[in-house]
């Protein structure tokens, strides 16, 4: 490549690698190909420190490369299910707090504004100086497998009071926030990580309903915006994705709504563009489309087929290299807003007091947070809860599939070693029981498709105090849990006066249960399962904290 064709076509790319040390392909891709953008994952994080570590040296590389400008470096930390800076297994890595809906749950916009200042303080700590987050998808499909509680609802005003405070919080920490996914992920039913979502809106509907939270961030100065993988064919007039189109990209984000900041597409290597476009021509199409960096967050082959694809467009005339190197303005004032310069990243020393202190001061607020989020989901009957602190409980968690790689795995590796779907909330569900247990002991039941409920089991739940049945995605493939409930209260096996129903994901899984025989049961959400909000459950389960929290959905 011709050397100052490649420096430029590297500062457009965003790419991830795997361990927590530098690899040889990122050293390569930031010393031969002068990429300009790194994304971390879950997979190279074990904590602050070691990410620390990583980045300087990641960055170092850089300087000693000749780049002109330091790294960005990314995460994917929208909190909540999708939080690949935090770890409840590993204690010094960030701070686990609340996703989207979980905070909107508590009515708190200064709360959303205060967590996302805090998990970026964190992240800048580490070295991190780019988050794609807020989520500013309007979830207006109660089957969306894909967004779904990663989203702050379905009014588009109340979603975009939201994410104007986490842009805010974010970007007070010195993180670069990025909302996602333009033009609006929430309409529909289809995962782009698997296939093609085709969303049928028109503009006066997307006016209506989906552009309004990026409206309210464009006129807030938000540093970037990601595009999604969804086809708007009566934006468009094909099934072009919008990350690839440059209808939507630069006719609709740029023109007409007037974004000035950064464009950064979601990952190619999703299906929504890796088995229609392919990834080396999508990243092509992405950048042709008004695209300024272009995301491809796994494969070294397809980094450089990316690179090499992008050399020769540029070479061909067929991605102007005047177009290429305005948009490589962009990326250069986003660094110089949000790096610090090469001083800062390089001076950088980790001090080990500063982050037990900051880690101390949020997990506090954390739990504060997490215990504000538990919403009924229709009016408690007086005396419903708390549940008794005698006898024994018996919980019932379902083994539960993965629907959704960017919620369940940051490896995109959702199998067992024997070939199987993975049960993906088995941990956190196991942190439940041990919640519960320190009230009362429990007996705890893993339901699965087809399951009768076995003697031994059966005399554990007739001689239970409480009973607690939890639900997660139990809509299409997951209908056969709400099966599984119907057919151990009808057998009487389950007596609705013990019962409390939780779900533990979408709050739609129990909204329009119709089931007279447990009409008058408590009904829970926590609005995700990981570790914190298991405990939360369990401390309004047991009169620690009440249910304040509120549906964030459902209101028209």
């Amino acid at each position: 490549m011709h050397h100052p064709t490649k420096r430029e076509i590297g500062q457009h790319f965003l790419f991830g690698f795997h361990g927590h040390h530098v690899s040889d392909d990122i050293r390569t891709l930031i010393c031969d190909y002068y990429l300009g953008n790194v994304i971390l994952m879950k997979r190279n994080v074990q904590s602050i420190a070691q990410v620390q570590a990583l980045v300087t040296d990641l960055q170092r590389l850089a300087k000693e490369a000749g780049h002109e400008r330091p790294l960005m470096i990314g995460i994917d930390q929208e909190n909540g299910l999708v939080s690949a800076f935090s770890s409840t297994a590993h204690a010094d890595a960030g701070t686990q707090f609340p996703g989207a809906m979980a905070l909107a749950a508590t009515g708190s916009v200064q709360l959303a504004e205060q967590v996302s200042a805090a998990s970026g303080a964190e992240m800048r700590l580490a070295g991190i100086n780019w988050a794609y987050s807020p989520v500013a998808d309007v979830n207006n499909d109660p089957r969306n497998p894909v967004i779904g509680v990663r989203s702050f609802g379905d009014d588009p005003q109340d979603v975009s009071r939201y994410v104007q405070a986490v842009s805010r919080g974010l970007t007070s920490a010195g993180i670069a926030p990025s909302a996602k996914h333009f033009p609006g992920h929430g309409n529909t039913h289809t995962d782009s990580h698997l296939s093609l979502p085709v969303i049928e809106a028109t503009r006066e509907s997307l006016d209506a309903t989906e552009l309004p939270p990026f409206k309210a961030l464009i006129d807030s100065g938000v540093a970037s915006i990601m595009t999604g993988h969804m086809a708007l064919p009566l934006i468009t007039g094909d099934a072009t994705p919008a990350s690839l189109s440059r209808a939507v990209t630069t006719d609709l984000l740029r023109d007409a709504l007037g974004f000035r900041g950064v464009i950064v597409t979601d990952c190619l290597e999703m299906d929504a563009v890796a088995a229609t476009a392919g990834v080396a021509p999508g990243a092509v199409r992405a950048l042709q489309a008004g695209a300024d960096v272009v995301m491809i967050c796994h494969r070294f082959d397809r980094h450089l087929a990316a690179l090499n694809a992008t050399y020769d467009a540029v070479r061909a005339g067929v991605l102007p290299a005047a177009a290429l190197a305005e948009s490589g303005r962009r990326i250069a004032a986003m660094k110089d807003a949000f790096t610090g310069g090469w001083d800062a990243v390089l001076g950088a020393k980790l001090d080990a007091g500063q982050v037990r202190r900051l880690k101390t001061d949020n997990a506090l607020l954390g739990t504060q947070a997490y215990a504000r989020t538990v919403a009924p989901l229709r009016p408690l009957r007086p005396g419903a809860l708390p549940l008794a602190k005698a006898g024994h409980a018996v919980l019932f968690t379902p083994r539960v599939q993965s629907i959704n790689p960017a919620v369940d795995d940051n490896e995109g590796a959702l199998r067992d070693a024997a070939g199987r779907l993975r049960n993906t909330a088995g941990p956190s569900y196991e942190a439940l029981s041990k919640s519960l247990a320190a009230h009362v002991p429990v007996h705890h039941i893993v339901y699965a498709p087809g399951d009768t409920v076995v003697p031994s089991d059966q005399e554990k739940i007739r001689g239970a105090s409480s009973l607690v049945f939890a639900v997660r995605n139990a809509f299409e493939a997951g209908a056969w849990q709400i099966d599984y409930l119907r057919a151990v209260v009808q057998d009487g096996v389950v007596a609705p006066e013990k019962l409390v129903l939780v779900t533990t994901c979408a709050p739609y899984d129990l909204m329009n249960l119709d089931m007279s025989e447990v009409k008058d049961v408590p009904c829970l959400a926590t609005f995700e399962f990981t570790v914190p909000a298991m405990a939360a459950l369990a401390d309004v389960l047991f009169g620690v904290s009440e249910a304040k929290g509120t549906l964030p959905v459902g209101k028209a």
